[in-house]
């Protein structure tokens, strides 16, 4: 504990370490149960892929066209419960500055960050190295920068100057991506466009600016432990670096979720798959430690959810899910 608490105590947070010239990862970022465990990587043949949709057709008048976005949307959510969208209609410069301004605030002095840094879970605007470090089993070798961007941001000059421009249009941006995607999910299942929407699926949307330093030995820990998202749906900006990144656990192995040029990645999260009546799957994943000795890897993910600090409904599967063909009937809804 003592560890833990000086760690946290520099307000630094791992990049504060690689600064500082560690050569050896700290035992408190120890992940010895990941050594192992088996790993297939997604551009080998044979091996499972993470599915690109192409988004274009899905506000078609083509009725055959959407149809074909749906149906693929479809497959991917309850097959692989990762997807990768492609012309999704937010522009690339608007993704390249977002992960710019992303990399600017973590690479700032740790003294122009110092006093964003905080636990306090009330706080819209929050830095800080592993959300749970007093109380996982290991931490991992990421800092954050948190924002709640629906549906009460903070005021744009409560932002670090670094992000202020670009992390409020962003997070708009992939709201409006996940609306799209949760109107598809909601045709997949057969029910009405708006079915997911209003439930309440994106009313609130937090946007985690995820920063993976360098690690000197990135075989003893993870950028991320393994992990399913407790949201209803998860919109991921990734960059291009190749050391060490996402994976998802499908068919007993890890999986790579490549980097594609301009697109963002989709998962489904434990509430979505709990709605659908696990129809969708949510699905375990992990971020590998940074094996780049001198380039940092940069990600944000906008996590779609209720309004925790309003709602008072009771998920459960929605009605319609419970009965019938697939329906599992056996469970319990908590719509009518």
């Amino acid at each position: 504990m003592s560890e833990l608490k000086a760690f946290n105590d520099t307000k630094a947070g791992v990049k504060g370490l690689v600064d500082a010239g560690v050569t050896a990862v700290p035992a408190i970022f120890h992940h010895l149960q990941q050594q192992g465990q088996p790993v297939s990587s997604s551009s080998g043949g044979g091996a499972i892929s993470i599915p690109v949709i192409d988004l274009s057709s899905s506000e078609s008048s083509d009725a055959l066209a959407r149809a074909e976005v749906v149906a693929q949307v479809k497959a991917a959510a309850s097959a692989v419960g990762f997807f990768q969208l492609v012309n999704h209609g937010v522009p690339g410069e608007l993704l390249s500055e977002t992960l710019a301004s992303v990399r600017r605030f973590h690479e700032a002095p740790a003294g122009a960050k110092r006093p964003y840094y905080t636990r306090d879970p009330r706080r819209r605007l929050r830095f800080n190295s592993n959300f749970d470090l007093f109380q996982s089993p290991a931490a991992n070798w990421r800092d954050t920068l948190f924002l709640a961007a629906a549906p009460d941001p903070p005021p744009p000059e409560e932002l670090p100057p670094a992000v202020r421009g670009a992390l409020l249009e962003y997070g708009a941006a992939a709201r409006a991506v996940a609306a799209r995607v949760l109107a598809l999910l909601s045709e997949a299942l057969g029910l009405e466009r708006g079915r997911l929407a209003g439930i309440g699926c994106a009313e609130g949307v937090s946007v985690v600016c995820n920063y993976y330093p360098p690690c000197p030995e990135p075989e003893l820990t993870l950028g991320c432990s393994a992990h399913s998202d407790p949201s209803f749906l998860t919109v991921l900006l990734q960059d291009a670096h190749a050391e060490g990144g996402l994976q998802a656990r499908l068919g007993g192995r890890w999986v790579d979720v490549p980097h594609v040029a301009g697109a963002l990645v989709v998962n489904v999260g434990d509430l979505l798959q709990l709605v659908s009546n696990g129809r969708f799957r949510s699905v375990e994943h992990r971020v590998l430690a940074n094996r780049s000795r001198d380039t940092a890897r940069v990600s944000v993910a906008c996590f779609c959810n209720a309004d925790v600090a309003r709602s008072t409904r009771l998920y459960g599967p929605i009605a319609e899910l419970t009965s019938g063909p697939g329906g599992g009937g056996g469970a319990r809804a908590l719509y009518a």
